[in-house]
């Protein structure tokens, strides 16, 4: 099990500092290197995507070249057959140079309407191709081919305007890719239709074009028609047998099926690929072609393209790992000759702790921070003897004070009557009380005592203050009350005399409030008087409650002139008096919050046994549970005073 001293040992302040300083740069070092591998990967990704623009615009103008150029005799065709139409002899000769000077172009034909050529003629469509090395004629039309339902010309009359069809394979010219451009021609002024010019292309030079197209090592090109299916691709199993939709439907891909509809959109942008299409992360830039209505994708692998940034990174990685390696070493060995002073303050120090205050404290020179924490041990330890010194004195004082107050709460609480029942042989009324100071002596004080063989006497008073000089003014003030009364007295004669002893030199300015009263408890006359003290509870035998209507008088000890008055009821069988102190009704608990008069009001109220005990006990208990773990804030008294009759 390890020692508190191995522990401190194996994670010191050495420990500390270099996990502080190396776990600091690392998240330096690691903010920085995320930092520049996101820069460095988003300006990548910038440049290959203007690289992959640049690249898809010279391939589509390439293409573009070529469209037309092919274009461009059809066109001049058409125009010139809106003035006139020649002789079926130049027709074949313009059809033959033309296939001639265009070697992409495998066929072309001059179809005309129905009787537009020849009024007996119906179909009219001399077509001009390339058979091996030579070139063949034939007539388009007839009952096998009616060429007036064909889309090369259905579309562009009704359209009015040349077309580029979708490719196809034409199986009777060798089954290669082709795409057909049909250009109408009109008579009359452009009003009426009168056929089309068309031009036959074979699309391998295209496919040859596209598959030359290529980025990094796996990085190809790609073409789409305007329906989205596969002009040129490397994988021939796609060529016009696959669509981008078809193949975003088999991988469920949605991104995939928008790509696809920008393109055959002719929108032009950069996107992620799916992962499943190029089977690992992949960008694809897309430029529309004019001409056609096609659209070319460039592939661009991003494991390819971001791995010079990855081998990068590696090295940088690895040069961090043996530079935070270095900067270990140099923190250890910094670190252990500047805490190795503190190891031995901490070790001496221990010791301290223990009590050894002779222990023998090393001398650290210099005048940096470790050695004024060594001369501060040293002014600390002598500190601490001369402390422990004054601190062994004041507690013998303390002590001696403690078992002083003890003594005096004794005694004190020896003026207090303490049995009960006082009288047993009197049973004409039933008297207890209570008392319980909030140090270890108070100020309250309460009394009673026999007047004569049918007069009883009682008090409660409470001193300002709390602690020794209000018990010593409640000590005097208990002994004056008692030296005082005499039988034939009324209370406050008893008042103004006891009054008239407080105020000689009382410098302390202390002052006492005071209610008395006295009992004949053979008629139930009950004459009193107050001096500033709270009106008692009266407890009427029919279940009458409320705070008992006393003279007006000034504290005790203040002016020495002072009058006061007398106040008197005649209490009924089982009427109760219950006299108590501030410390009741401004005893607070943890919220702050007073108990109240209103609230001991209630609580007499509803008391059900109103014996001297009982009352006493009810309202001492109702006040300590009200305060909870609140400190008691005043001394509390209650005495209780129940007339039987």
């Amino acid at each position: 099990m390890p020692t508190p001293h191995s522990s401190a040992r194996r994670f010191g302040l050495g420990f500390k500092l270099a996990l502080f300083i190396l776990t600091s740069t690392t998240l330096i070092f690691a903010a920085a290197f995320t930092y520049n591998y996101y820069s460095s990967r988003q300006l990548i990704l910038k440049n290959v995507a203007e690289s992959a623009k640049n690249l898809a615009h010279d391939s589509v103008q390439r293409m573009e070249t070529v469209f037309a150029g092919v274009a461009r005799i059809p066109t001049f065709l058409a125009f010139n057959l809106d003035e006139s139409f020649p002789p079926i002899g130049d027709l074949r000769e313009f059809l033959r140079d033309f296939l001639h000077a265009m070697p992409e172009v495998y066929g072309a034909t001059v179809a005309f309407e129905p009787y537009a050529f020849e009024p007996r003629t119906r179909y009219f469509a001399p077509y001009a191709f390339k058979d091996k090395n030579d070139l063949s004629f034939t007539m388009l039309g007839g009952e096998g081919y009616d060429y007036f339902l064909q889309d090369w010309y259905l579309i562009p009359k009704e359209l009015g305007k040349p077309m580029w069809s979708e490719p196809y394979f034409d199986e009777g010219g060798g089954d290669i890719l082709m795409t057909t451009l049909s250009v109408p021609f009109f008579r009359d002024g452009g009003k009426t239709f009168s056929g089309v010019v068309t031009a036959d292309i074979s699309l391998d030079w295209l496919k040859s074009l596209v598959a030359k197209i290529s980025v990094y090592n796996s990085g190809y090109a790609f073409l789409l028609s305007k329906n989205g299916v596969f002009v040129a691709h490397p994988e021939n199993r796609y060529l016009m047998r696959e669509s981008i939709f078809s193949l975003a439907e088999d991988m469920g891909s949605v991104e995939l099926r928008d790509i696809g509809k920008a393109m055959v959109r002719g929108a032009e942008g950069y996107a992620r690929l799916p992962e499943a299409f190029f089977g690992k992360p992949a960008w694809v830039y897309y430029a529309p072609a004019p001409a056609t209505g096609w659209s070319m994708g460039i592939i661009v692998p991003e494991n390819e393209l971001l791995a010079d940034l990855h081998t990068l990174s590696r090295e940088i990685l690895t040069l961090g790992a043996v530079g935070f390696a270095l900067l270990f070493a140099v923190i250890a060995v910094i670190s252990i000759r500047i805490t190795r002073p503190l190891r031995t303050l901490a070790e001496k120090s221990s010791e301290i702790a223990k009590g050894n205050l002779d222990v023998d404290l090393p001398t650290v020179k210099g005048s940096d921070e470790v050695g004024e924490l060594s001369r501060s041990f040293h002014n600390m330890r002598n500190a601490l003897k001369d402390y422990i010194a004054n601190l062994t004195e004041t507690t013998k004082a303390k002590e001696r004070m403690e078992s002083e107050l003890k003594i005096a709460k004794n005694i004190q609480m020896s003026f207090l009557p303490k049995r009960f029942p006082p009288f047993p042989d009197i049973s004409r009324f039933d008297l207890h009380a209570a008392l319980e100071p909030a140090r270890e002596v108070g100020g309250d004080l309460y009394d009673f005592f026999l007047l004569d063989e049918t007069h009883l006497f009682f008090s409660v008073g409470d001193v300002s203050g709390k602690g020794v000089p209000a018990a010593l003014f409640m000590a005097v003030t208990k002994t004056l009350v008692k030296g005082n009364a005499e039988p034939d007295m009324d209370p406050a004669a008893i008042l103004s005399k006891v009054n008239t002893e407080l105020c000689v030199d009382n410098e302390q300015l202390l002052f006492v409030t005071m209610f008395c009263g006295i009992l004949d408890f053979t008629t139930g006359e009950l004459v009193f008087s107050n001096a500033g003290h709270n009106p008692p509870v009266l407890l009427r035998a029919d279940g009458t409650t409320q705070f008992l209507d006393v003279p007006r008088g000034l504290f005790l000890g203040i002016m020495a002139d002072t009058a006061y008055r007398t106040g008197r009821i005649v209490l009924g069988p089982g009427d109760a008096l219950v006299v108590y102190t501030d410390g009741v009704t401004e005893a607070m608990n943890e919220a702050e919050e007073l108990y109240s008069s209103p609230r001991l009001l209630e609580l007499l109220r509803a008391a059900t046994d109103k014996s001297a005990v009982a009352l006493t006990d009810t309202v001492m208990e109702s006040v300590i549970t009200y305060e909870g773990d609140a400190p008691q804030a005043d001394d509390i008294t209650v005495l209780a005073l129940t007339y039987t009759g």
